[in-house]
């Protein structure tokens, strides 16, 4: 594998831009890519609901593959990457990656196939039907990749134990916050007020679905039997009902706000005294370090994933000593109303300094 600094043309696959962490990272990626080195092209599968279409970049080229699912657009994914050649064909979200990594065979060589992982695969796989296959099937074909991407250690070190990945192959990339964007963003007022007098205000962001652990966090809720605390989430998903009923179950609904999804969440955020993470299993939650970006405390899930690493060396956060509604409940005690954080504790996650470890792996030649 060699590396040189010609203009590089990248081709990027991804299966939507709809408000996700994972779509966020690749927008942010391609507009700060220097234009001096990459000429970047952007395949989008679905653009329904694309709620990050504007942050696009009028110098990138955007292409809407227009299908509603990926098997359904690997014809056309197949004849664009013959058509155009790229130097690098980068993916995201595993399902893509592993369909990708399928047709390789049948792919032009002389071309750097990258793929990002956006999961613990291990845990991601679970909620699959025919988990077993696709055990398989990442064994089989990951390792056609030139370069796998994980966010944490911890998915790196999941992708080695239990899917036979290459060590070589396999790097840890940390998420990028942009922090000159969110800061305009956070101090836009909000049509109501979050709190109410002497309330203690908890804000929680991400899909209402199983693996964000909502479920675990109303139970902590009720667990510490506090009035003053009020929590608003952030975020659609399908046990939204479940979710509501529970709290009322719980007897806390008058405490919490389903404020579904919100494409400026951090007015909420900064304007909170804690933003939770009660996620089971996290690849690393880019939400946590918006959170810290808006200098709110974290209260936190010991997930596995990137959370500890984000956390460990944050003063004014804290994570639970173990992953239940228990535990949260005694970490929520801990925040102190009105505290702030210093902006420290995303320094490491700057744009250049993650943006340069992309540009590293984008410059090198496929090892063919």
């Amino acid at each position: 594998m060699t590396c040189n600094n010609t203009l590089r043309h990248v081709l990027f696959l991804i299966p939507s831009l709809r408000g996700g962490g994972a779509e966020r990272v690749i927008v942010t990626l391609v507009r700060h890519l220097d234009r001096s080195r990459f000429k970047v092209i952007l395949a989008v599968i679905d653009m329904r609901e694309a709620a990050y279409r504007q942050d696009i970049p009028n110098d990138i080229e955007l292409i809407d593959l227009n299908c509603a699912r990926v098997r359904y657009a690997m014809p056309k994914i197949v004849r664009l990457i013959w058509r155009r050649r790229p130097d690098v064909v980068f993916s995201t979200l595993g399902h893509l990656n592993l369909a990708l990594a399928m047709i390789r065979p049948i792919l032009p060589g002389g071309v750097r196939y990258i793929a990002r992982e956006t999961t613990i695969v291990s845990e991601g796989l679970k909620r699959y039907s025919h988990p077993h296959w696709w055990v398989w099937a990442y064994r089989k074909f990951y390792n056609r990749f030139d370069k796998i991407i994980c966010q944490s250690h911890y998915m790196r070190d999941d992708l080695l134990c239990h899917f036979n990945q290459s060590v070589e192959k396999a790097v840890v990339i940390h998420n990028p916050i942009d922090i000159e964007r969110i800061h305009p963003l956070m101090m836009e007022p909000l049509e109501t007020e979050l709190t109410g007098k002497e309330a203690v205000n908890l804000v929680a962001v991400g899909r209402l679905s199983h693996e964000k652990g909502f479920d675990l966090l109303i139970e902590a809720l009720a667990l510490c039997a506090n009035t003053k605390f009020r929590l608003t989430i952030l975020g659609e998903g399908p046990l939204r009902s479940e979710l509501e009923q529970m709290a009322r179950d719980k007897g806390v609904m008058q405490q919490v706000h389903f404020a579904g999804f919100q494409k400026n969440p951090y007015p909420f955020i900064a304007q909170a005294d804690a933003f939770v993470m009660s996620s089971r299993y996290e690849g690393f939650p880019n939400v946590v370090l918006e959170a810290l970006a808006c200098c709110t405390p974290v209260v936190a899930l010991p997930a596995p994933g990137g959370v500890r690493e984000i956390l460990n060396e944050v003063a004014g956060c804290v994570l639970a000593k173990a992953l239940t509604p228990q535990a949260l409940a005694l970490a929520l005690q801990e925040i102190t109303p009105g505290s702030r954080l210093s902006e420290g504790g995303v320094r490491p996650y700057s744009i250049e300094r993650i943006v340069n470890r992309y540009a590293v792996e984008l410059t090198c030649d496929a090892d063919i």
